[in-house]
């Protein structure tokens, strides 16, 4: 059975054996073979009242797309209504997090050859804040890997105090990050260190670029999984409202200035923008 109508795999898959689609990591996918049912998803137009005849199952979506349940058997009769415009066959879905290291070349250079895990720099994160006490930014004996951590939004309490030069926030350095990881509960771990990633769009974030894998075994690692981070929460000045320019030029600031403290080269990720400005396209 062969149609112009199915994809290329979902042809190749009903003209293979079921024990060569067994050996597959794609042939199979979305085939039951107790019931010898496929789900599939097609393409249609007008309407689904013939397709609604012939499948066990059909779960329409926007857009005049559709999930349906089909005996194998059948799908040559899917295939000849004139209403099914495309028929393809359901594919598996990864996390991205290692298809994205591979075709980024990180794998690449991080084999014998090179080596290569962030030793020696720092990764800036600006963003939502850190999750510090999340396994994947530790160190081997469990002390923490965030040299710096400055949090814009807080108000400073007894004994806390905004960077030097600057005039918002509390910062906290790695001392004090070890002193909270190694507090007994974890309301006085808060009060030590009281930043918190609400969002956790920067943890996600500084997870990619320099997480050690820790939760996943290794599986999900990020790219410079042994340097060092310095992490920058954006403050919100009104409530409820964004950061805006100015916090996110002071952040920059502060992170090439702790760099240059340091004397280690450091790498920037930005999470925030916008649109503002001219949008009108060049000749």
């Amino acid at each position: 059975m062969t149609s112009q109508k199915l994809e290329n795999l979902l042809n190749l898959a009903l003209n293979s054996a079921e024990d060569e689609r067994e050996k597959s990591l794609n042939l199979n996918v979305g085939y039951n073979p107790l019931d010898r049912e496929w789900d599939l998803i097609i393409k249609y137009s007008v309407n689904l009242d013939r397709v609604r005849k012939i499948a066990s199952k059909v779960t329409e979506l926007q857009n005049e797309y559709a999930v349906i349940r089909i005996t194998e058997s059948r799908i040559d009769i899917l295939s000849g209504i004139p209403e099914v415009e495309y028929v393809e066959k359901p594919k598996r879905l990864f996390f991205q997090a290692a298809e994205g290291r591979r075709v980024s070349c990180i794998n690449a250079v991080q084999d014998t050859r090179l080596s290569l895990y962030g030793q020696g720099i720092l990764v800036a994160i600006i963003d939502s804040g850190i999750d510090y006490a999340n396994i994947d930014f530790r160190n081997a004996d469990g002390s923490t890997r965030i040299r710096y951590l400055w949090d814009q939004s807080l108000n400073p309490a007894d004994g806390e105090t905004a960077p030097v030069g600057y005039s918002i926030g509390v910062e906290y350095t790695k001392g004090q990050i070890d002193e909270a990881l190694n507090a007994q509960t974890a309301s006085e771990q808060r009060r030590l260190v009281r930043s918190q990633d609400i969002s956790g769009h920067g943890t996600a974030v500084a997870g990619v670029a320099a997480g050690n894998g820790s939760n996943s075994g290794g599986r999900y690692a990020g790219v410079a999984m042994q340097s060092e981070l310095i992490v920058v929460k954006l403050g919100n000045p009104m409530q409820g409202g964004f950061p805006r320019t100015t916090e996110l030029m002071m952040g920059i600031d502060y992170i090439i200035r702790k760099a240059l403290e340091l004397r280690k080269p450091v790498a920037v990720n930005i999470s925030f923008g916008n649109t503002y400005g001219g949008h009108e396209p060049y000749n």
